[in-house]
């Protein structure tokens, strides 16, 4: 057991670090770093927001409560420009709806 502990821990370590050793400071990433690190972050949350809605349709409250908290997120992150706030609030509200009132 310790010695998977071990090897999970510098896999880790080895993720963590490998970039700053790979690209040190002052030395510019290649263009496809770059336009990787513009482009991955977008492409990730859409996919995030797919997985999570994937059976919203199909379920007993046809998508109503997924729909309301991302129109919420929404509009709390236009208005307050915050993200950690959009998706705590969101989450909550979200919860509240399906525990609740949905």
């Amino acid at each position: 057991m310790v010695l998977t502990v071990g090897i999970i821990s510098a896999g880790t370590l080895l993720t963590r670090f490998l970039p700053f050793l790979i690209f040190p400071e002052g030395k510019t990433p290649p263009p496809v770093v770059t336009y990787l690190g513009k482009v991955l972050p977008h492409a990730m949350m859409a996919f995030l927001v797919v997985y999570c809605l994937r059976d919203a349709p199909s379920s007993a409250s046809h998508g109503l409560p997924e729909a309301l908290a991302m129109a919420f997120i929404f509009i709390l992150h236009k208005w307050k420009k915050n993200t950690l706030l959009s998706i705590g609030g969101g989450t909550i509200l979200y919860m509240l709806l399906v525990q609740h009132l949905i």
